[in-house]
Parts: C-alpha cells; sequence; structure tokens
C-alpha cells in the first residue's frame, strides 16, 4: 500500500473528525501546549529543574563565590534568551493577526479550476497578518501609511496567499525598484529618524523625481492612510494575477475585501495622539473585537477582464500604479470572509507566519505584472533570511494537505520522511509527478512575443490620470483631510527643493490643491494648472462610498463620564442598550475606586465600579461619549479641566457626543457654540453629532434600541450618530475648529 494512498485516508479521516474549517487549527493543536499549576519547569532536553533563581556556584553562608560553567541548565536558558530574537521584516515588521475561514457563495467555476474559488460546500480556513509598513516593529499603529493585509488560505490542494495592501495601488511598476523606495521612505540614514512615517526630505524627494509614485501618494495622504481600525478597512491583492478554468481559457483578475462594518478611519489629529497615548491601538482593537465575539467579516470581490480584451483599456491592465474602475469593469462579489480566533501566541503564529505571491493552486497563475513577478522572488528570497530554507515546515506556514516530496535537510527541518530514496526517478516508481487529473499543477501555453530590453509597454509612462480620478471623486471633507495631510508631510521637509517641487508637482493634479498646500508650506504658489484635469470621477473610491451594510454599532467602544452623584437610570438604560447592540461600554470617572449614585449611600459595595479614570484614558480611544445628567456629577465634572477636554476633543474629533439631563449645561460651558441646538424640554435634539435630551422621563430611555435615521427618540438618535463613526457636518460647518481640543 503507497504511503500516498495511506496518507490520503489519513487525511480524510481527520477532515471528517475536525471539520473542513478546523483542519488548520486541529493541525497547531498538535504543537500546541498550555500552561498549568500542575507543570514542572523542565530543560529544552526534557529533564526537571529545581532552582530557576540560582546559578550553581561555589559559596559557603560567608561568601559567594565563582558561577560554574557545567551549570547547563543556566548556560540553557541565557543561550536561549540570548536568541529570541530573529531579523524582523524589512517591511511590515509590525502587524497584528487572526485565525478564520473563508465561505463561498457563489462559484467561479466558469473562470477557474480553483477549490477554493469554485466548490461552495468549502470553509477554508485561513489566516489573516495585518501590518503597517514603514515602521519596525516597536512603531506605533497609526502612523499614516499603507496597511498590509495579507491572507493565508489553508487550501486542500495547498496553500493559497493573496499578499495586499488596504490600498490597491503601488509606488512603482517594476520590483526592481523596490530597494529605492523602502529605502526612501525608511529613516534617513545619516540619523535614523523618523521612524514610522513618510514626513521628510528622501519620500518626498524620492517620490517627486519617480513620478510613477503619484497615484499611490495621493492614497497614502487620504483617510485611506489612517484607517480607524483594521477591521474597518478595505483589502486589495494590488498586482493583477490569471484565473484558468477547464478549458484552459485565462481571463485577468484583481482581488477584493470590502469590510462588513463599512469603511472608516481616524482624523488626524486623533491618530498622532494615540501613537502616544495607545501605540497599540490597532492590534488591540482586532483582539479586543475577536475576544467579544464580534467577528470581523469582509465580502470577496473579482474583478474580470477576459484575455482578450487585455489591451482595450487606455491604461496598462498589468500595470500596479493603476487600478481597474469598477465603472469600467465591476466587481463581482462571490465570498465572505470571517475572522473568529485570535492568536495563541505571537511569535510562532503572527511573527513566523510567512506570505508569498508564488504561493497559487491550481487555477490561479502569474500575470506578466513586473510587479508581481519580482515580489514572487522577493517573499521567497527574504524568509531565507528571517527563517530559513525550512521556513514552510513551521506549524502556522505549514499546509493542511500532505506535502510530499524529495527536498532534504537545512537548518531547522521538521519532517521524517522513511524510505532508501530521495530522488526521481526512481527503482520504486515512488512519488512520482501528478499527472493533470491528479491535481498536477498546469501551466497553458502562453505564446509571448517582443525583444529582450529593460523596458515596459507605453502605456506604463503615463502617471497623472488615475492620480487626477482618484482626487476628482472624493468627498469635499476628503478632500480637506488629504490637503491637511500633504501640509502636515511637507512641513516636516526642511529642503526647500522638497517642499517647493512638490507644491508643484501638486498643480499636475489640481491647482486648488496645490495652492493650499504652497501657501501652508511656504512653497511657491501655482499660478495655473500644468496639467489639464480631465474631470472624470469614478464609483467607490471614496470611502464615505462604504458605510456598513446597515446602520450599527456592534462593536464600537463608548465612554460614559460618570461622577459622584449621576443619574443612575440613565446610566443603567444606556449602557444595557450599547451592550444590547453588540457595542462595548466603559464607565469612566475621576478616579477608578466606586463613583456612587445620586441619592444613594456611600457605603462600599453601592456604587460602579469605573473601567479607568479621566487621566488614564482619553476620548481618542473612544468612538462616542455619553455623559448622564445628575446635579453633584455634573458639578464636578465641569470643574475639570479633563473632563471639559474629553467633550472637547470628541467634538474636535467629530465623534457623537450623547448627554442628558444637567450634562446639557457641561455641554454648553465646555462647547459654547451658539450654533449648537440643544434639548430644553422632554424631546430628543440632534445638532451635527450632539445630542441632548433635558428632562428625563421613564418612558423617554429604553433598552432595546432600533436604529435609524428617522429615529425619534434620544438612543435612536445617538446611536444612529455612532453608527455613522463621524458626523463631517460639524467639520464643513467650521464648527470642530472653533473649540481647541
Amino acid at each position: 500500500m503507497s504511503s500516498s494512498f495511506i496518507s490520503d485516508v489519513a487525511s480524510k479521516v481527520h477532515s471528517m473528525v475536525a471539520g473542513e474549517k478546523d483542519r488548520k487549527v486541529a493541525d497547531l493543536d498538535t504543537v500546541t501546549q498550555s500552561v498549568s499549576p500542575n507543570d514542572r519547569i523542565t530543560s529544552d532536553f526534557g529533564v526537571k529543574m529545581g532552582n530557576v533563581d540560582e546559578w550553581l556556584r561555589v559559596a559557603s553562608a560567608e561568601n559567594t563565590g565563582p558561577m560554574l560553567l557545567e551549570d547547563s541548565f543556566s548556560r540553557e536558558r541565557i543561550h536561549r534568551f540570548d536568541h529570541e530574537r530573529i531579523p524582523e521584516r524589512v517591511v511590515h515588521a509590525r502587524g497584528a493577526g487572526a485565525f478564520g475561514n473563508f465561505r463561498l457563495f457563489e462559484s467561479a467555476e466558469d473562470l477557474t479550476t480553483a477549490g477554493v474559488l469554485t466548490d461552495t460546500s468549502r470553509e477554508t480556513p485561513v489566516f489573516v497578518r495585518f501590518s503597517t509598513v514603514q515602521g519596525s516593529r516597536g512603531s506605533a499603529d497609526t502612523v499614516r501609511d499603507a496597511r498590509g493585509f495579507a491572507v493565508k488560505f489553508y487550501t486542500q490542494e495547498g496553500n493559497w496567499d493573496i499578499v495586499g495592501n488596504n490600498i490597491p495601488v503601488f509606488f512603482i511598476q517594476d520590483a526592481i525598484k523596490f530597494p529605492d523606495i523602502i529605502h526612501a521612505v525608511k529613516p534617513e540614514p545619516h540619523n535614523e529618524v523618523p521612524q514610522g512615517q513618510s514626513a521628510h526630505n528622501n519620500f518626498w524627494d524620492f517620490v517627486f523625481m519617480h513620478t510613477e509614485a503619484t497615484h499611490m501618494y495621493m492614497w497614502t495622504m487620504s483617510d485611506r492612510g489612517i484607517p480607524r481600525s483594521y477591521r474597518m478597512m478595505q483589502g486589495f491583492g494590488v498586482n493583477t494575477f490569471v484565473l484558468v478554468n477547464a478549458k484552459g481559457e485565462r481571463h485577468f483578475v484583481k482581488f477584493h475585501w470590502t469590510p462588513e462594518l463599512g469603511v472608516h478611519s481616524l482624523v488626524w489629529d486623533e491618530a498622532l495622539k494615540l501613537a502616544g497615548q495607545d501605540p497599540d491601538f490597532h492590534r488591540k482593537d482586532l483582539y479586543e473585537a475577536i475576544e467579544n465575539g464580534a467577528y470581523p467579516k469582509w465580502k470577496f470581490g473579482i474583478q474580470v477582464i477576459p484575455e482578450s480584451k487585455e489591451h482595450d483599456f487606455e491604461f496598462d491592465i498589468l500595470d500596479a500604479t493603476k487600478l481597474w474602475p469598477e465603472d469600467l469593469v465591476p466587481v463581482r462579489c462571490i465570498g465572505e470572509l470571517e475572522l473568529n480566533r485570535n492568536v495563541d501566541e505571537y511569535f510562532p503564529q503572527t511573527e513566523q507566519v510567512a506570505f508569498c505571491t508564488a504561493h497559487m493552486v491550481p487555477g490561479i497563475a502569474h500575470s506578466d505584472d513586473p510587479l508581481l513577478q519580482g515580489r514572487s522572488f522577493s517573499y521567497f528570497d527574504t524568509q531565507l533570511s528571517r527563517l530559513g530554507i525550512n521556513w514552510q515546515e513551521l506549524p502556522i506556514n505549514r499546509p493542511v494537505c500532505p506535502v510530499m516530496n524529495f527536498n532534504r535537510d537545512g537548518q531547522g527541518r521538521h519532517t521524517i520522511t522513511k524510505g532508501q530514496v530521495n530522488y526521481w526517478p526512481n527503482r520504486f516508481e515512488a512519488r512520482p509527478p501528478a499527472t493533470a487529473p491528479e491535481g498536477a499543477y498546469p501551466e497553458p501555453p502562453l505564446n509571448v512575443q517582443g525583444v529582450k530590453a529593460r523596458t515596459k509597454s507605453a502605456k506604463f509612462r503615463e502617471h497623472y490620470n488615475q492620480a487626477q480620478l482618484f482626487y476628482n471623486s472624493l468627498s469635499e471633507p476628503e478632500k480637506n483631510h488629504l490637503a491637511a495631510a500633504f501640509s502636515f508631510e511637507l512641513d516636516h521637509c526642511e529642503d526647500p527643493v522638497v517642499y517647493e517641487r512638490m507644491s508643484e508637482r501638486l498643480a499636475d493634479i489640481d491647482l486648488g490643491l496645490a495652492q493650499t498646500v504652497a501657501e501652508m508650506v511656504g512653497g511657491s504658489k501655482p499660478e495655473k494648472q500644468t496639467r489639464a484635469n480631465h474631470g472624470e470621477k469614478a464609483s467607490n473610491l471614496s470611502q464615505l462610498e462604504f458605510p456598513s451594510a446597515k446602520p450599527t454599532i456592534a462593536s464600537r467602544r463608548i465612554a460614559i463620564i460618570i461622577a459622584d452623584g449621576f443619574d443612575n437610570t440613565a446610566y443603567g438604560v444606556v449602557k444595557a442598550a450599547i451592550q444590547a447592540a453588540g457595542a462595548l461600554s466603559f464607565t469612566i470617572g475621576p478616579r477608578r475606586s466606586e463613583i456612587f449614585p445620586a441619592n444613594a449611600s456611600k457605603k462600599p459595595g453601592s456604587g460602579v465600579q469605573p473601567d479607568h479614570h479621566l487621566e488614564g484614558m482619553r476620548s481618542t480611544m473612544f468612538d462616542a461619549i455619553f455623559v448622564p445628567g445628575g446635579a453633584e456629577s455634573i458639578k464636578t465634572l465641569a470643574k475639570s479641566g479633563r473632563a471639559l477636554h474629553w467633550v472637547r476633543e470628541a467634538f474636535g474629533h467629530l465623534k457623537a457626543i450623547g448627554g442628558t439631563g444637567e450634562a446639557i449645561e457641561l455641554f454648553k460651558l465646555a462647547l459654547a457654540l451658539p450654533d449648537l441646538t440643544i434639548s430644553a424640554a422632554d424631546r430628543a435634539v440632534e445638532s451635527y453629532g450632539v445630542v441632548t435630551l433635558s428632562e428625563v422621563s421613564p418612558n423617554s430611555l429604553k433598552e432595546s434600541v432600533t436604529i435609524a435615521k428617522e429615529g425619534v427618540g434620544f438612543l435612536e438618535k445617538f446611536f444612529f450618530q455612532i453608527s455613522q463613526h463621524r458626523n463631517f457636518d460639524r467639520e464643513l460647518a467650521g464648527l470642530n475648529s472653533q473649540v481647541a481640543y
């Protein structure tokens, strides 16, 4: 009986026991251990250790003498500690990961033979790693940067990796420019500054000189560069791939992930502050959501172009600095990704996971995209320096299907292969290559014509049309944010040559944008548009076109601010309603010890234990704030500069703010804006995202809330404002800039 037959049977039995979607979890369980009080510390070679506090040495009651080298236990502990670190990734060093499943709703059998994209009965286990690009492992989460969105599918036919970003295009067209763009965006070589950001001379010098980067930096300067959460950003495969069907027909394809929660971002002041206040904000956010059962989901879509129509567009469809406008090539949604399990240990899972664009299963193939072809070489190469030649045998990286070949040895080899031969062909006819019916990876014939030269097609030389298309398609608030982002970045460039040039370059995109930025950064103000703007727009480039599927506050973080004497009825009902809606409530007080409600004794145990105090947290860490009334509570909060700052900062960051009863007086004091309408009776009022109710009655608050724009009750209005993420009308009216925060 052949070993492959035995392996296949074992695999099928395992699949029936564990279930297809849990195959990777079961695989990892074989190398997973838990820590328990019943355990006893051992050495790496399994011998129990009785003392891990003192090195073996010569000593007496009076004297401490020299340590002994014969103490192999102590030497092992130091040896292991000294070698805990591996080289961090050159890019995408800082990341967060989670496990989940991929489900297919609609078969793409018309396009591909890949089982993961044709078999609707499967649930394919996945591991996803999100990351920043520029910064080191110790940098902050909320810097302005592209974000990595890498998905490893553990399919029945082998691993398939989509190694993408939250932006559909890239800075360069050809992989040969990778060293230059990364050197330029990384900290400058003479002083190793700045960390985790592009606001410096070298980056802006390079992208000015290298005009194919124009489209990409328009995206990174937009709100896409500062996502609210990994759970609220799109993902894109970036490169152009090929799907091959059973007839051998080829279609070019791009891959899309669209979040169920909608696409949302931070505001820049908030991102800056969070980088210092909570540098792990995005990592904690992902972990918290999954732990609380608010599993992130994304729709999976494909854009497809038949091979016969490759040259039908004004841009080259193989150019990674260009997207395929959805008005020309619609996205076909065929599946869903859900993340539902956090990692058990960061290093062996999130840090050691290794992706490669060359990891494809039958039915998915390379195109001639020059960036993709170079990435497939580069990603293999970088894993060798980080993890060694056997990196694909690490538990997080190994497939769930059998791996059978004659690769042998090398550092860190795990697999033990029995038998007398380690080559093909051999006299036993053991492990021959697979045939096409057995699932061999196909290589359909492809006619290639041209001359050997260092060049690309003529369409690759156009670098501005889609940068203009992107800018034209943005909403007014997004355009304002983009201008502010350029103004911040170029203000950090000390070399006048750099900010002067970039002020001029922006006139190739939009004259108004160029003039605004030039005036802010001290560059020469362009007088005319240097390249005519075609005026065209495209669908689904503005992130405001991606709200959540339905209004929801699920997984949102809402701070409830109280002090002694607070209205316990309003507090209790609102907190219960928040939790019933799937959001997370956090009580914030002047101190972390008990806070006592109005008209209650101050006997220990009769109050509310806050989750945090006002100085320990900031409004930046929450999506909305609610302040219940209570005369004594509001009197205390009104005398607290920090409490007033919480309200002002949340207002400045365009967040939903809710208040009942006497809390209205706190809002009037903190905001003092005549254009803001406040409730004066028993009717809830919403004004620029501030929702108030002056007179609270037993019927004015209820725990069960239907979230709708036309809601009339306090909680209906408040929850709807939270579901919208930001109130941009507040910004367009200039109200947020009138408040100091």
